[in-house]
């Protein structure tokens, strides 16, 4: 005799897990596919090219100044997160392209933030990247 009445909830046997719709991918795809919407994200923009452009100034910038390591990864870093965030704004630009007219007039301040990303990231790249060259100037004093 056990001390719990025992429950009238009947526990249904587990379910098969469901079918994979596709087998798993070797990375060599994945990789692919990640290169194919780089390529797209690319071509597809305009503004990316200003990015680009900019970001090859600023390789230019660091190797006449001769920056050191941690200017390299701070510039490096700066040109990464401002290319991404153009990246998805990209993308939910495509996304938002492929909505039907309703669904357009919900969901357009989505592209507004999308683009607010890319400025503030540009802004505080824009930041970090002058520190850097200054000091490299030597505007703070000497530069280290």
């Amino acid at each position: 005799m056990t001390a719990f009445p025992q429950s009238p909830v009947v526990v249904p046997e587990p379910a098969e897990p469901p079918a994979q719709t596709r087998p798993p991918r070797p990375w060599r795809h994945k990789f692919g596919d990640a290169f194919r919407g780089l390529k797209l994200g690319i071509r597809g923009h305009s503004s990316f090219f200003v990015h680009f452009f900019f970001s090859a100034l600023v390789v230019a910038g660091a190797i006449v100044l001769s920056c050191n390591l941690i200017e390299w990864c701070l510039l490096l870093g700066c040109i990464g997160a401002v290319l991404t965030a153009e990246l998805f704004n990209s993308a939910i630009e495509t996304l938002f392209r492929g909505l039907d007219d309703e669904t357009k007039k919900r969901t357009w301040p989505s592209l507004d933030i999308a683009a607010g990303a890319v400025l503030l990231a540009s802004i505080a790249a824009t930041i970090v990247g002058s520190l850097v060259f200054l000091n490299r100037l030597g505007v703070f004093g000497r530069p280290v």
